[in-house]
């Protein structure tokens, strides 16, 4: 399954995120990076922003939690 890890820059002090969905896709449109699926668009960041993101197919195992720098988003 498609995912991406968001990491914003520390002295935002916002929670960095993992979005995942089976038809997510990531586009570059007009200063955004803007992710959907086929519902629609999921999160758009400001490339401004200072945020990361970074591909992450890899499922946390049954027995593992995501980390607490992540927070998980399924669809």
């Amino acid at each position: 399954m498609p995912a991406y890890l968001v990491i914003h820059p520390r002295e935002q002090h916002r929670d960095d995120l993992r979005i995942a969905a089976d038809d997510l896709a990531l586009r570059f449109e007009a200063g955004w990076a803007v992710l959907s699926d086929s519902n629609g668009v999921c999160l758009a960041i400001p490339a401004g922003q200072g945020a990361s993101i970074q591909r992450d197919d890899e499922e946390p195992g049954q027995d593992e939690e995501p980390s607490s720098a992540a927070r998980t988003l399924n669809k």
